[in-house]
């Protein structure tokens, strides 16, 4: 096997025409295209952070049954979002390999079966959503709220069929290194979203309707923009095509051993939750847990740049895997770790200093003001966990990207429902010290399932540099 800087020369110099900049930047240097790459999904995941604040607001005008009936809806919702995300995440596993590989028509197969998807997806998340929208919100305990949720939920289900494929279609976008107009298109649809809901709301007279709609139409709009680059247009590397398209099981199967367990990843995030939140009644009442709800939402703000990092660290992994530049791992884990350390140390510095300010959003009514000093501490004891997330969500990254979906459910799975849960149950109820040893079990369960993660990612990657070496020995001889 040649050495590494001479086989991504070989490679570069192999590949088509149609190359674009963000595929080059995937076979490039590691460090370049990791920090480049991430660059615009940070921006683009803040703006919709920060719209989906602005939609909250709008909602409040209609009153405290509308807000209800969203809160409702959201979490069947993010069931949704939850697993086209995850499935979007093995479809830029497959495709980065393919084009890691130099194997286009490999990756523009790849982009069909996800096309496919789609359309299984539909069918079976939101069609039944739809039609059982009603005995579902009512499961769900909405009681007064409950025909706002139905009306709310219903729409949104039904245009539910533009999030899946938008998830995916930006996901075959991230997996060739085009990150920037993704970016643009998101960016986009959320200020759309944002300009049409108070214009359907209240100047249309359309009420929780017209929040939902203005979801489904701005979602919508922005499908047509990626659609158009990947179907008529031509200027991406990965080509949406039926011509010479045959369904494929073993192509399903490469996507869906990384889309399954990371689908199954957002499930285990919400057993958490509830895990956490039963813990924090039974030690400290529903006021604990108004102040984990309202601080977590600062958490997963914060989240968003080490998030993106690890998005494009999964691309960059995958591009290096499928090349055969297994000692590329190495530089895009340790990278990225330092990269989203560094963001996370800053992020601790603020949100202490902040923390203050920052509990002013969720404690300004006079029904929620004695909750300020508990936030105030709870955000200022999260500062210890910013700086443990990058370990973990980079290890994550790489086995995705290398196709190991189950490894990376597994190291998810001892984290939040081992050591988390674990911890925080030993802490706050075995040890008595109620909330705060609750929060305190998240921070040092947060602390193992990284380390775990982390040093379970080297191993691997150790292994894979010892083939490396050794295919390059036999090759010699």
């Amino acid at each position: 096997m040649r050495t590494n800087g001479s086989q991504r020369s070989d490679l570069e110099g192999s590949y088509p025409p149609v190359i674009t900049q963000g595929v080059s930047l995937l076979i490039g240097d590691p460090k370049k295209a990791i920090l480049k790459l991430s660059g615009p999904m940070i921006v683009a995941m803040l703006v919709i952070a920060a719209y989906n604040l602005v939609n909250a607001v709008w909602v409040v005008g209609l009153g405290s049954d509308a807000l209800a009936a969203v809160g409702f809806i959201m979490p069947v919702f993010m069931i949704i979002f939850g697993i086209s995300s995850g499935i979007g995440a093995g479809v830029a596993s497959s495709i980065s390999r393919k084009i890691g590989a130099n194997d286009k028509a490999g990756a523009d197969d790849v982009a069909m079966h996800a096309l496919i998807l789609v359309i299984l997806l539909t069918v079976i998340l939101t069609v039944p959503l739809y039609l059982f929208a009603e005995p579902i919100v009512k499961a769900l305990g909405a009681g007064t709220a409950s025909g706002l949720a139905v009306e709310y939920g219903r729409i949104i289900f039904a245009g539910a069929v533009f999030v899946i494929f938008q998830n995916i279609a930006f996901s075959i976008l991230r997996a060739e290194g085009d990150t920037l107009r993704t970016m643009y298109v998101m960016t986009a649809a959320s200020i759309l979203n944002a300009v049409l809901d108070p214009i359907l709301i209240y100047y249309a007279g359309m009420g929780i309707s017209g929040a939902a709609w203005g979801t489904v139409i701005s979602t919508a709009l922005g499908c047509t923009v990626p659609m158009y680059w990947l179907m008529i247009k031509g200027d991406t590397y990965v080509s949406l095509t039926w011509k010479s398209f045959s369904l494929s099981f073993d192509v399903m199967k490469d996507i869906l051993q990384v889309g399954l367990p990371a689908s199954l990843e957002f499930l285990l995030l919400s057993i958490d939750a509830l895990i956490i939140n039963s813990m924090l009644t039974h030690v400290s009442g529903t006021d604990a847990v108004a102040v984990y709800a309202g601080g977590w939402r600062v958490i997963m703000f914060a989240l968003i740049p080490m998030i993106a990092i690890g998005t494009a660290a999964l691309s960059v992994a995958g591009a290096s895997f499928g090349s055969g530049r297994y000692q590329n791992l190495q530089v895009v884990l340790s990278y990225s770790v330092r990269l989203a350390l560094m963001i996370g140390i800053a992020t601790s510095v603020l949100t202490w200093a902040l923390a203050p300010q920052i509990t002013t959003i969720f404690t300004y009514s006079p029904d929620s003001v004695h909750l300020t000093p508990t936030m105030v501490a709870f955000l200022q004891m999260m500062c210890l966990f910013y700086p443990f997330v990058p370990p973990g969500i980079m290890s994550a990254s790489i086995f995705q990207g290398t196709g190991k979906g189950v490894t990376s459910l597994i190291i998810e799975f001892l984290r939040v429902v081992v050591f988390i849960a674990v911890m925080a149950f030993v802490l706050g109820i075995v040890f008595g010290m109620g909330e705060y040893g609750v929060w305190l079990g998240i921070i040092l369960g947060n602390i193992m399932g990284g380390i775990v993660g982390y040093i379970w990612a080297r191993l691997y990657i150790r292994r894979l540099e010892q083939r490396e070496d050794l295919w390059s020995h036999l090759s010699r001889a």
